[in-house]
């Protein structure tokens, strides 16, 4: 007889043991990814946020005592990670490195080539590709400029580089470059006139011309008119590009959109009329891929504050992580006036809308006229999703508003974490109303923590880490505002002479200055001990977007080690310029661009008045080590055409299912033959990772990185329903599968025994969901992205 007692102390019983059962399998999971044990701050449960896989981005250059070499570390490498460097085939370094990711080497010479290693655990990995020596500090990207032509009335115009993004457009890990081409007569909104049309370009680094959009006569060209996104919207390990478009436009196969002949342009250059569409193009062909009505809608131009068209064509773009995992899509309207945000997904072929925030709807009259001509992007309020600051408003993850501090419009602003020495991120924002001036706000809530009043409209303002004497942040402005510390003291009425953009170049953790003198691209460092701006870099011979603001076509963290590039045009926009710093530096970060904030501060960096990125984390003087961002990355296929030509089999790949968009998983991390393959949602394991070794014949074995065992189909069974599980690879039919391409990006995995196809049972999205092989019925259950993770 069980008495009561018992039955007490028989339930403790089960509870210790199921918690012993849990520390047990989190000791076995730690003990199976060691690429995470003690570094992924997010538990197994979290999935984390796509981010590109990219090379090593290694780069050579010549330089007075040899050759500086450097190159990237990922977001998700181990934290012992140490590197080998190999110069014509020989390794000269003694030990590993690992307190930096770049290198002088004195013996180095303008015909070495260098090739760089990881090392694991002891164990050197596969080698990046191998690079020459640059004879220069930067690298020529060679440009294919449009002819020039003449507006209805006669007026001539020519075409400059102006701004740039960049994505891995082609799946190779490596970064290509989508440009926009100025007109010369291009205008601001605010002003009358015929404008030439807008060409958007992807380039190769190596100035291979990837495609060209004409975007047409109804896109009018300017600064406020054209936000492009690039960005892998779907995870395919390819990025988009996303913009405006209108009846004309003609995309990078040469197939119009809407109506060739339509001409909506009225007597005084605005075009306030005709159909507006929003496109989505393939980063590595530039066809359209789908194209909709533009949302916000024009609707009546004077409901955005004039009736010339003026305000009504203000437009702002960006990407956010919504739903804390994957990107969407932000395309916004009007900011002095009426606001409008969009947001988008683009999933499995289809653009969808998530969400509308209109400061017309009920509770948000207070929000018009408070946007900037820039916004940024990041987990504003700690939540693990994505809010977009909106100049002094801000909307949160679901499209509702966060707050509004009803400072008003401004034209420059600062957001990511400004102030170590207080929790969560900051806002900076200069202020055009009056009582003009400038704020700090906490970008969770609103706060305003302070702000200082200045001369008049002020035009221009900074943040960056220019004085080591002082924790966080230096804000300063124009027009009689100052430099401030970012907690509120003021140090000097003077300022640095430059206001425009701040970059990580020198070797150490302060942020240096870019900007330009008489349109001539520059770096300089402030002289906090005398006041004073002192010149590193004059980049002769190349130029400046922006007469007034200095900016360059694009600044961002591209190649070798954490630091910056900058990227300016020639004279004659015949090539752009990619900059790189030579300074050696001890201090080792993992690139910038698998930071969040940093990473979607270079997509809408393009957009209005450019503002340079910042990132999530303080990084200056005196900082913490950086926290290791939660982060699965996708693309990095070797082959890059979408073919499936060539797995590399020292590469390892996730099965993406393209209904759930969860990853084909070995249960438990288990090493066991006949362990069950499942669907999970990605978290970066071993177990969830594959290598493809080719089998011979058009066939390959998928041979796990955690257990080193074979994706097989149960007892090489026929029949629909048996169940894939893993198995000691014996070389036998029923462990061999083609990888049939279904085009997209997507892929059917074809046993070679049975014939019949990889399933996620029952169409289940959940957590799981058995895999297990069926006829081949066309579901997308039975469809995968192949994605290189390594």
């Amino acid at each position: 007889m069980i008495t009561h007692a018992n039955r007490i102390w028989k339930q403790l019983c089960l509870i210790l043991l199921g918690l012993v059962l849990i520390a047990s399998y989190y000791t076995i999971y730690t003990m199976q990814y060691p690429a995470l044990a003690g570094v992924q701050a997010a538990s197994a449960a979290s999935s984390g946020r796509q981010m590109e896989f990219l090379d090593r981005g290694l780069i050579a250059v010549k330089v007075t005592n040899g050759v500086f070499v450097s190159w990237r570390m990922f977001g998700n490498d181990p934290g012992n990670i140490g590197f080998n460097l190999y110069r014509n085939g020989s390794k000269i370094n003694s030990s590993p490195i690992t307190t930096s990711t770049n290198y002088l080497d004195t013996g180095g010479t303008a015909n070495s080539t260098y090739v760089v290693r990881p090392v694991i655990n002891g164990t050197e990995q596969a080698p990046s590709e191998a690079v020459n020596v640059w004879g220069t500090n930067y690298l020529t990207v060679p440009l294919q400029k449009p002819a020039g032509g003449t507006t209805p009335d006669g007026v001539n115009y020519t075409y400059n580089a102006n701004d740039a993004s960049v994505g891995d457009l082609d799946g190779d890990g490596k970064y290509e470059i989508v440009l926009k081409w100025d007109p010369s007569n291009s205008k601001d909104n605010s002003q009358s006139g015929y404008t030439g049309n807008v060409y958007v370009d992807a380039y190769k680094l190596d100035g291979t011309r990837l495609w060209r959009i004409n975007l047409g006569r109804n896109i009018r060209a300017g600064a406020h008119y054209t936000q492009f996104m690039v960005y892998d919207l779907d995870g395919d390990g390819k990025a988009e590009v996303a913009m405006k478009t209108a009846d004309g436009t003609v995309d990078g196969k040469g197939a119009v959109i809407g109506n060739a002949s339509a001409d909506y342009r009225n007597s005084s250059g605005y075009i306030l009329s005709g159909p507006e569409y929003l496109s989505i193009f393939n980063g590595q062909t530039g066809a359209a891929m789908a194209t909709v009505n533009y949302d916000p809608p024009r609707g009546k131009v004077c409901d955005w504050g004039d009736c010339y068209g003026n305000r009504v064509d203000r437009f702002l773009a960006g990407i956010a992580y919504l739903d804390g995992t994957r990107p969407s899509l932000i395309m916004a309207r009007g900011y002095y006036t009426r606001t409008v945000l969009t947001a988008y997904n683009w999933r499995n072929g289809q653009l969808t809308k998530l969400w509308k925030f209109d400061s017309n709807n009920s509770g948000y009259s207070s929000y018009a006229g408070q946007g900037n001509h820039n916004l940024s992007i990041g987990d504003a309020d700690g939540d693990g999703k994505d809010e977009i600051v909106y100049g002094a408003m801000t909307v949160d993850d679901n499209g509702a508003g966060l707050y509004n501090t009803g400072l008003g419009h401004g034209d420059a602003m600062h957001f990511g974490d400004l102030n170590p020495n207080r929790a969560g991120l900051e806002v900076f924002k200069v202020l055009e109303n009056s009582p003009y001036g400038a704020a700090v706000w906490d970008a969770a809530n609103g706060h305003v923590i302070w702000r200082v009043t200045g001369n008049g409209d002020t035009g221009r303002g900074m943040a960056a880490d220019i004085d080591p004497r002082h924790p966080g942040e230096e804000v300063w402005a124009s027009n009689g505002v100052g430099l401030y510390t970012i907690d509120g003291t003021k140090l000097s009425s003077s300022t640095p002479s430059s206001i425009n953009f701040g970059i990580w170049w020198d070797g150490d953790l302060l942020r240096e200055l870019l900007d330009h003198s008489s349109g001539v691209g520059t770096i300089s460092k402030w002289d906090y001990a005398n006041q004073r701006t002192n010149t590193l870099l004059t980049a002769n011979g190349a130029y400046s977007n922006n007469g007034t603001k200095g900016t360059p076509s694009l600044q961002a963290d591209i190649l070798g080690d954490w630091r910056e590039e900058a990227v300016w045009r020639t004279q004659d926009s015949s090539a752009l310029r990619i900059y790189t710093t030579t300074a050696v530096t001890n201090y080792r970060i993992y690139t910038l661009m698998h930071d969040p904030v940093y990473r979607l501060g270079v997509a809408w960096q393009n957009v209005a008045y450019n503002q340079p990125p910042h990132t999530s984390f303080f990084l200056g003087e005196g900082m913490a080590p950086p926290p290791v961002p939660n982060i699965y990355l996708v693309g990095g296929s070797d082959n890059g055409d979408g073919t499936g030509g060539t797995w590399d089999p020292n590469a390892y790949y996730m099965l993406v299912n393209r209904n759930s968009g969860k990853v084909a998983d070995v249960e438990g991390g288990s090493y066991s033959d006949g362990a069950n393959i499942l669907q999970w949602s990605n978290h970066g394991g071993y177990n969830q990772q594959w290598r493809i070794v080719d089998a011979g014949g058009g066939y390959y074995k998928l041979i796990n990185r955690n257990s080193g065992k074979a994706m097989a189909v149960d007892g090489n069974s026929t029949a629909n329903g048996a169940n894939i599980l893993q198995w000691t690879d014996n070389g036998s039919s029923g462990q061999q599968w083609q990888i049939s391409d279904i085009g997209n990006g997507y892929y059917k995995l074809v046993n070679r025994n049975s014939g019949k196809v990889a399933d996620v049972e029952g169409l289940s999205t959940a957590d799981g969901g058995n895999i297990l092989q069926w006829q081949d019925n066309g579901g997308y259950n039975q469809q995968w992205q192949i994605i290189k993770v390594q």
